[in-house]
């Protein structure tokens, strides 16, 4: 295993020594407090100002250095949480334990869970050049947003008057040699299914069947690379042998996060004792068919039945009524790509991602995140999935609804990058949008004058146990960041 030195040796090595110390310290959404603590410990030490505004967001700002105090302010963003995702026979705890990095060539990873790149890359850089003694930059801003994976609950947050800066340069993108000058809005939605009970018929035998093995991820940087949702596949299994096994739900869960692809679901039932063999053959075939159609996508895909024990077999069941209509639903309800984009080619318009499913004692509740560049895409989807939840009698609530960031082709920073990059790697960059919800949307609505661009090292897989960032990326990264700092212009007259 490698160990914390070996990663803290890396190029930069400011930033590597950061983002250690951030692995080291459990900060999943919504507990950021102990990182933010230590953060605010350091930059006090070395006498940056700190502020911490009412929702956690943490603002630092460092004075210009010598001869470059009349270049515009630029702040630096990056977001404080990460997403907690880590494989089924992985014990860990978010909340407490560690995150473990190791290296794999040029490559750093986790040991069975997500590893923080996103956004502890772009926290690290930041940090790094707080503490630095010789890089050059005029007057800087560190914004640190909390809770940017379960709500973007710091973007929302942020008041008028926090930032002093004219430029913001963002730094949660994901591929190397791509700016991004855009990106897609998004709403929650949660469908609250009700479902009525009855108590599990006698001599019938109980099964719990779970789907594993799926490689989940972003549901918005991969929803266009036609992964398994382990949701919707359990769905199709049930909508297709429900009936004829004779099945009766007494749960069904799924995924755990409304913005990750859900890589692992669920569902307990009972059937009579007569079907127990068909239930296996049904089961056995429709692995095969998924290993068949998902065989380049999804390689590790697993379908097991385990028979209940005597003492955990489920005291009630659904009734047959209700089950057949969340089953519809849930068979039913779009996942996905919706739309490619007509103006910005290969890349997303419009996406939905059935994230959650779990089951409560008088409902069963189905979370989706829906994404769009444009308005008009997301409340499309919201239309949809409002009309297939009355015709099922369901509730739907939407929430933290928030802006795309519209593309500014005219863009000064955009083009100071674009510039930079050029000068540095002699390749051109490519100009992109994302099908993500990056919290620069949020920021235009107090600071709508405000310049800005995102960049990034090459990330893998985020939001998965699988995530990785590549070595020589963060490296071309952080050259390009500084470069970009130096060449940040003076502000007006």
């Amino acid at each position: 295993m490698t160990t914390t030195s070996s990663i803290n040796q890396l190029f930069p090595q400011p930033l590597w020594q950061w983002f250690s110390q951030i692995c080291a310290i459990p900060h999943p959404s919504k507990h950021e407090a102990a990182l933010s603590a230590h953060i605010q410990s350091w930059a006090k030490e070395r006498g940056l100002s700190v502020v911490v505004d009412h929702v956690g967001n943490l603002i630092i700002r460092k004075p210009a250095t010598a001869g470059m105090e009349d270049r515009k302010t630029v702040v630096i963003q990056a977001h404080l949480d990460m997403v907690p995702q880590k494989n089924a026979d992985k014990v860990h705890d978010f909340v407490t334990d560690p995150i473990q990095p190791w290296i794999d060539g040029d490559w750093v990873k986790a040991t069975g869970t997500t590893l923080g790149s996103d956004n502890g890359i772009g926290m690290s850089s930041a940090l790094a050049i707080l503490g630095s003694d010789d890089i050059r930059h005029g007057p800087l801003e560190v914004l640190l947003t909390v809770d940017e994976e379960a709500g973007m609950t710091g973007a929302f947050g942020l008041q008028a008057g926090m930032l002093d800066a004219e430029i913001l340069i963002n730094t949660d993108s994901e591929q190397e040699g791509e700016i991004y000058m855009g990106c897609a809005g998004g709403v929650d939605a949660e469908i609250s299914m009700p479902v009525q009970w009855q108590a599990a018929q006698a001599g019938h035998l109980a099964f719990t069947l779970s789907l594993s093995g799926l490689k989940g991820g972003h549901s918005g940087v991969n929803i266009h690379l036609g992964r398994g949702n382990a949701n919707k596949l359990l769905a199709r299994f049930l909508a297709g042998h429900a009936l004829e096994l004779g099945l009766a739900l007494s749960e069904l869960k799924g995924g755990s996060l409304r913005n990750a692809i859900p890589r692992e679901a669920q569902c307990s039932f009972t059937i009579p004792a007569d079907k127990a063999d068909l239930l296996q053959q049904r089961v056995t075939q429709y692995q095969a068919l998924l290993q068949a159609e998902l065989a380049k996508v999804e390689p590790t895909l697993k379908l097991s039945i385990t028979p209940s024990a005597t003492a955990t077999t489920p005291l009630r069941t659904m009734q047959a009524k209700a089950q057949k209509v969340l089953i519809n639903l849930i068979n039913s309800c779009p996942n996905g790509v919706i739309r490619m984009s007509d103006e910005i080619i290969g890349v997303t318009e419009s996406s939905l991602n059935v994230g959650v499913i779990s089951t409560h004692d008088d409902s069963v509740s189905i979370v989706c995140m829906v994404r769009s560049l444009i308005d008009s895409g997301r409340e499309n989807i919201e239309s949809t999935l409002q009309s297939l939840s009355d015709l099922a009698g369901a509730s739907i609530v939407f929430t933290g609804c928030y802006p795309g960031w519209k593309p500014d082709t005219s863009s000064p920073v955009m083009a100071i990058v674009k510039n930079t990059y050029e000068s540095i790697y002699h390749k051109e960059p490519t100009i992109m949008v994302i099908h993500a919800g990056l919290e620069c949307g949020l920021f235009k609505k107090h600071y709508p004058d405000l310049d800005m661009v995102s960049i990034g090292p090459t990330i893998r897989f985020p939001h998965g146990p699988d995530e990785m960032v590549n070595i020589t990326t963060v490296g071309q990264f952080w050259t390009l960041l500084l470069a970009v700092l130096e060449r940040i212009p003076a502000k007006a007259a």
